[in-house]
Formats: structure tokens, sequence, C-alpha cells
């Protein structure tokens, strides 16, 4: 779900302007309308354990900084 707000974010709500609650609102519709007609599913690339692992060395880098 977060992604598809980052998505929504990204290309509708950055490049447009609305001079309006309701402008804005019937726009963020059409946009999940056409959405909705063509998805585009978000598509894991690692596994868990993968992000897990990629998770635990940052938070070692973090941790380590000395700060």
């Amino acid at each position: 779900m977060e992604r598809w707000f980052a998505e929504l974010t990204n290309r509708k709500l950055r490049r447009s302007a609305h001079r309006g609650v309701a402008e804005l609102e019937a726009d963020v519709e059409a946009w999940i309308d056409a959405w909705n007609d063509d998805p585009k599913p978000f598509v894991w690339t690692k596994t868990a354990d993968e992000i897990l692992d990629d998770l635990a060395r940052y938070c070692q880098r973090i941790n380590d900084s000395g700060h």
C-alpha cells in the first residue's frame, strides 16, 4: 500500500497544480480510475531474508557510526 501512495505522490501530486480541494479530489479520483483500468502490481525482487539482511547491515552501520 505504501508503494502505491508513493506512485500517486510522484506521478500525480508533485506534477500537478490544484486551485482547491475539490479539484485535487477530482484529479486523484481520475488517477485512481486510470490506475485501476491498467494496474501495475509491485513485484518484489528480493526475498524477505535478503531484505532483513540488508536492514541488519544498515542498522549495524548507523549504530557503529559514533554519533
